[in-house]
């Protein structure tokens, strides 16, 4: 048995979950010159970022559900993906998608009984599949959840990131976004005048 992530393994806790889905959907990202960085883009990147073992079926269903949580994001947030806008999938399509990855692990509750009674929960799915699904929870768990409110597509220039708002005057995903943003600003001030 592949030894999953801990997330994987246990149950995910509710900001567990925020981050796992973010972190899911920032693994494709603008590269700074024009094309996009995705850490999924092989069997290996794939098998790098989860911590198991990816053929290339495990690696496409994963990307196929990364863009369907995108989707999901963008229209959550009321934002177009402005990059990756050809991966954008309409909503319903996107809802079949993450809906099917996370009803592939079900889960059955199982008594056993040593010295105490003690509650285990067991399912038959592979390591991808549980993998995925547990990604596809998150993200329902999320965009299900009060969370989803704080969720914003980052105005920064040319990053494709999603962030939670942490604070009434959080702007962008990262500092190095607001920075970019100012020179920019600065930058086409300078020019136009």
């Amino acid at each position: 048995m592949v030894d999953l992530p801990k997330c994987v393994r246990e149950p995910i806790t509710r900001l567990a979950g925020v981050a796992l889905a973010l972190e899911f959907a920032g693994t494709v990202r603008h590269d700074g010159h024009g094309g996009l960085v995705d850490d999924l883009a092989t069997p290996d990147g794939f098998a790098t970022w989860a911590g198991v073992p990816a053929d290339e079926a495990l690696r496409r269903r994963a990307v196929e559900l990364r863009w369907a949580v995108r989707s999901l994001f963008a229209h959550a947030a009321q934002a177009r993906e402005r990059l990756d806008a050809p991966h954008l999938m309409d909503v319903g399509r996107a809802l079949e998608i993450v809906n099917d990855a996370a009803a592939r692990a079900p889960r059955a509750a199982r008594l056993e009984w040593d010295e105490q009674p003690t509650l285990r929960y067991v399912d038959s799915a592979d390591d991808g599949d549980r993998l995925l699904a547990t990604v596809a929870t998150a993200a329902i768990e999320f965009l299900a959840g009060g969370t989803r409110a704080d969720l914003r597509a980052c105005p920064g220039p040319r990053c494709i990131r999603y962030f939670v708002k942490a604070h009434p005057r959080q702007e962008w995903c990262k500092p190095s976004c607001g920075n970019r943003a100012r020179v920019s600003r600065h930058y086409h001030r300078g020019r136009d005048s």
